[in-house]
């Protein structure tokens, strides 16, 4: 046990290593995503499992604070409204839970930060597809190659990675890099 769990340590600590060399993308995205902030866009966030915790994370350090006292930042986790998933889960399939919310909500303009370890969860592809059909701004997080959802992305951060558990602790350390830049970047008038 002792060494699988030295194993994971060292799994994480180089895949962190790793990412280092994708600041240059990462910057790019960020700046793409302040800059349609601070002309009044809303930033939505979406994701299954684990990525629907990191969604609903990324909203509470926006609307909330990170790390810094401020005016709420308008961003909505998608994945946090139980009657809507499951109405619409029922009524038009899991394919659906998010691309419906989108239709309701995303304007042309908005930013729309979608979170999968593998890029081919049906839900978030349809969500990316109407996303940018309507204008928004599509940035990804995923794993591995990025799968499907890369080309529906603007940017996408695809962690160089197989093994799910891996790709979200990445994920949540790509969530606070976004979050504290957001944080100090995206100033609201009072």
């Amino acid at each position: 046990m002792k060494s699988k769990i030295q194993k994971i340590f060292a799994d994480t600590a180089r895949l962190h290593e790793e990412l280092r060399e994708y600041a240059p993308q990462i910057e790019e995205m960020l700046h793409s995503v302040i800059g349609k902030m601070r002309n009044g866009a809303t930033l939505y966030v979406l994701g299954n499992g684990g990525s629907a915790a990191d969604a609903q994370h990324v909203a509470g350090e926006l609307v909330g604070r990170f790390l810094k006292e401020r005016k709420a930042l308008p961003c909505v986790a998608l994945t946090t409204d139980s009657s809507v998933m499951t109405s619409l889960a029922n009524d038009y399939g899991t394919e659906a839970i998010f691309a419906r919310q989108i239709q309701a909500l995303v304007k042309h303009g908005d930013v729309v930060l979608a979170l999968s370890t593998s890029g081919n969860s049906p839900n978030i592809l349809e969500a990316l597809k109407l996303s940018q059909e309507l204008g928004a701004l599509n940035v990804g997080l995923s794993g591995k190659t990025g799968g499907e959802m890369l080309p529906l992305c603007d940017h996408c951060i695809c962690v160089p990675h197989v093994d799910t558990p891996r790709i979200q602790e990445a994920h949540q350390t790509l969530v606070h890099i976004i979050c504290e830049f957001i944080e100090q970047e995206v100033i609201l008038e009072e």
